[in-house]
């Protein structure tokens, strides 16, 4: 009869903090297996040491590299492979053998721990029970004596060893996080924390309950200093200080065409650290709700009121948001805001604008790649500009040929335009020229689909409506599956 297989957590490094299931677990075994570098100490084994008995099979699983180089021909990746491999195969042995078997592993098995790869090895043939242990993100977290997260808040878990940019880019989305495995990646992650404008929270917890144990801002560390069992903690932000003297700026935030899977992880980070956020109620409406923000929600007809508005409190020294559909930039928020930050009165208060998916972006990927080629953006609404310098572009971008997106096809007061538009672009454009016609992409009330030039009907359109109006080469194909695509050839044909 085969033996038992044991997982076994022990916490972040104090011995107090075994739990009474992983010393049943090491008093129940027969072999007790941990991992170890070459020198052969391991810190499991020194956390467990007094559970250890003289009659205790000792299974070291030392490995064979750690961060040095290796002449394996499989290189580093496959040194540790065949390590693994015969690791478990002498693991295996004893429970053949009918031996109960305990790996040693701190903090969690399960969690960025070694014990994981013995157990993927051999869980699916012996009888497997895993210990679960106090992680080293508890640790800190308790060492620190700061909530990790609050509520709703999200706590991303991060491991040191990911490229600068991915790093960056995940620190700004979250609420909260604990960068791991520091050590030699402690200056790329420092950089990371500064470049997402998170390294004033950031703080450095080093060997959590155990002896050594250091707590620090991060940003007071020096490189040389930090080791492999460290960790970087960006705690709750509910009771983070908001609206610091002198911080002032206003940030003009895109968050794409619908809710938060369009958001950009620039934009998420942003929103999430403002003490205000500014906008028109129906974008408000898409950001969560933070503990000790403030929100400024107004008609959508009040564009420079809301830049001017936005600029004061910045003036006042708070960190503004303003929130803007699409790409702030186009037919958005961003002129409006620069267009009063330009003036002498706040000439000196920072903007930032950051971009957002378009709905012409996301209404041509629903679609296929209608965009695929040149194309023009031109928006039908004549509130700030007349008639008839849209009916000039629209000519002016169809004899071209090019592929059209039409912001503001129409509105409760404006309903002619589409019909208007349609006669213009019917006089250079095929009467079968498709037109992606899409509402809501994104959205609960989602709708794409394709129509000939002639078949576009304006009672369809509205506001929440973007029109794609294809080129002479645009194509319309249903693929095998009964999917049917949109597509503008890269290549021109040669006149």
């Amino acid at each position: 009869m085969s033996g038992k297989l044991y997982g076994v957590g022990l916490g972040p490094g104090d011995p107090s903090l075994m739990t009474v299931r992983a010393v049943e677990a090491i008093a129940e075994a027969d072999v007790i297996a941990y991992h170890s570098a070459r020198h052969g100490r391991s810190i499991a084994r020194s956390i467990a040491a007094k559970h250890i008995r003289a009659d205790h099979v000792e299974e070291p699983l030392v490995y064979p590299v750690t961060t040095e180089t290796t002449d394996h021909p499989g290189g580093y990746q496959g040194a540790i492979d065949e390590f693994y491999a015969e690791a478990a195969a002498r693991l295996a042995a004893h429970l053949d053998a009918g031996r109960t078997v305990a790996v040693l592993a701190e903090g969690d098995p399960l969690f960025y721990g070694s014990y994981m790869h013995m157990h993927k090895r051999l869980a699916d043939r012996y009888d497997t029970e895993v210990v679960p242990g106090v992680t080293s993100v508890s640790a800190a977290a308790a060492r620190l004596g700061t909530p990790l997260a609050e509520g709703e808040e999200v706590l991303t878990i991060l491991p040191g060893t990911l490229p600068e940019e991915e790093l960056t880019a995940r620190l700004a989305s979250t609420d909260a996080a604990v960068v791991m495995k520091l050590g030699r990646t402690f200056p790329k992650v420092r950089r990371a924390l500064e470049r997402s404008g998170r390294l004033d929270a950031a703080r450095y917890v080093e060997r959590a309950t155990m002896a050594g144990e250091r707590l620090a801002e991060l940003a007071d560390v020096e490189a040389e200093s930090v080791p492999y069992f460290s960790v970087a903690v960006l705690p709750s932000q509910v009771d983070a200080e908001r609206g610091a003297p002198g911080r002032g700026e206003v940030m003009v935030v895109g968050t794409g065409p619908a809710g938060p899977l369009w958001l950009t992880p620039e934009s998420r980070g942003v929103l999430a650290a403002a003490d205000d956020l500014v906008g028109y109620t129906t974008y408000l409406d898409r950001v969560p709700v933070r503990a000790g923000q403030e929100r400024h929600g107004s008609d959508n007809r009040v564009e420079a009121e809301r830049a001017e508005f936005a600029l004061q409190l910045a003036r006042r020294g708070r960190r503004v948001a303003v929130v803007s559909g699409g790409d702030p930039g186009v037919f958005a928020m961003a002129t409006a805001v620069l267009e009063v930050a330009s003036t002498q009165e706040y000439a000196d208060v920072p903007v930032r604008v950051l971009p957002g998916v378009t709905a012409a972006n996301a209404a041509a990927a629903r679609a296929g790649a209608p965009l695929g080629h040149d194309y023009a953006t031109i928006s039908l609404s004549d509130r700030l500009k007349p008639w008839e310098v849209i009916a000039e572009r629209l000519r002016a971008a169809a004899s071209a040929d090019l592929v059209l997106a039409l912001y503001n096809p129409g509105s409760r007061s404006r309903t002619w335009q589409v019909g208007k538009a349609r006669e213009l672009l019917l006089e250079h454009r095929a009467p079968d020229t498709p037109v992606v016609v899409a509402r809501d992409v994104g959205g609960t009330g989602e709708r794409v689909r394709v129509v000939r030039l002639t078949d576009l009907d304006p009672a369809e359109v509205d506001m929440r409506t973007i029109l794609l109006v294809g080129s002479s080469q645009t194509r319309v194909v249903r693929r095998g599956d009964g999917e049917e695509v949109v597509w503008t050839p890269r290549r021109y044909p040669e006149t």
